[in-house]
């Protein structure tokens, strides 16, 4: 067995200021997203802190990455607003809060677009995904990475995916998506991968109440098409992310199985191609069946439509916001 090990003077300081985040030792999310930028100039500008190969199309991946990020501060806040209405009972507190919600998510959509301006496929699928890709499911490292002088046995960690931001669990605990299976099981792993900030803002909303229930019990024609509104623009959402993994893997991933069998092309593209890692073709960075797990997930957002079903979990009282009003309080939202 041939053990592949980060040298102790790397490995003891990663895993040190690691657990001090309480995040684990490998690029996460919130490392490659949500801490790398900062502004250029008064205007707001933003850039990279830090980069690796890719040229422009890392910038614009990031770039694009945060902007939705951005968009969706607006429906984040609203949570509370949501949840406060459902405590005092407040049909058209809600309802304004959902309205909210459901714009931010089309705004994350509209944000999400910009990717096809920023971003060269064959870049993606042949470079960015090796540094994105972590060592856990992962066939080119099937055993993990041994982190001398921490541990001697290899340690298997995910790498870097989009399932790590906070902002989809979010909505999914305050709308009611139920996931089953492996596709739950891998969505809570990934939970692993947040700040713990976000990581007990989740938690606290799927544990205090429930939207759907509040929406059946009151049975507002206007408050339910609200509802309905946030579950489809969140399935639109998730469909137009299935159409971007097609174009920036799936595509490339067959593209580069009839160039590798052809050897035909330019140089400079099959070059790229061999140094992509085959092994994460039907795979994400996270480790995942990547186009089963984005259906699936999908399909379990469109079975949350009132429609689908007629029965919630029980509204509690007041007091149960105090532990979510504590977990937001530990967010950086401004």
């Amino acid at each position: 067995m041939n053990l592949q090990v980060l040298p102790r003077s790397l490995s003891v300081p990663f895993c040190e200021v690691s657990q001090r985040l309480g995040l684990p030792p490998i690029l996460t999310y919130a490392d490659a997203v949500l801490a790398n930028w900062k502004k250029r100039d008064p205007d707001g500008n933003l850039e990279l802190l830090l980069t690796f190969p890719g040229g422009e199309s890392v910038r614009g991946f990031f770039m694009v990455t945060l902007l939705v990020e951005l968009q969706a501060v607006p429906g984040l806040k609203s949570i509370l607003d949501v949840i406060n209405g459902i405590c005092d009972n407040d049909v058209a507190v809600v309802t304004k809060a959902l309205d909210v919600v459901s714009q931010a998510i089309d705004s994350m959509k509209q944000a999400l677009k910009l990717i096809h301006e920023y971003v060269d496929p064959s870049i993606f699928y042949g470079i960015m995904r090796i540094f994105l890709s972590g060592w856990k499911d992962n066939l080119l490292m099937p055993e993990g990475l041994v982190y001398e002088g921490v541990q001697e046995k290899p340690m298997e960690f995910s790498g870097s995916s989009a399932t790590q931001s906070s902002i989809l669990h979010c909505f999914d605990e305050l709308l009611g998506v139920q996931h089953d299976g492996s596709s739950a099981a891998f969505l809570r792993r990934m939970r692993d991968y947040m700040l713990p900030s976000h990581r007990h803002f989740i938690e606290n909303i799927s544990s205090r109440v429930s939207l759907r229930s509040f929406v059946l019990q009151q049975a507002d024609e206007r408050l339910t098409h609200t509802f309905e509104q946030c579950v489809a623009r969140l399935v639109e959402f998730r469909n137009y992310h299935i159409n971007i993994v097609t174009r920036y893997i799936t595509i490339p991933a067959s593209r580069a199985r009839q160039l590798c069998a052809s050897k035909q092309g330019l140089a400079e593209e099959l070059d790229m191609i061999r140094k992509a890692p085959t092994a994460l073709e039907e795979r994400g960075t996270g480790g995942s069946g990547i186009m089963t797990f984005l259906k699936t997930v999908r399909d379990e957002t469109k079975d949350t439509t009132i429609t689908q079903c007629t029965n919630g979990n029980q509204v509690l009282p007041d007091s149960s916001m105090t532990d979510i009003q504590k977990a937001a309080s530990e967010l950086t939202i401004e």
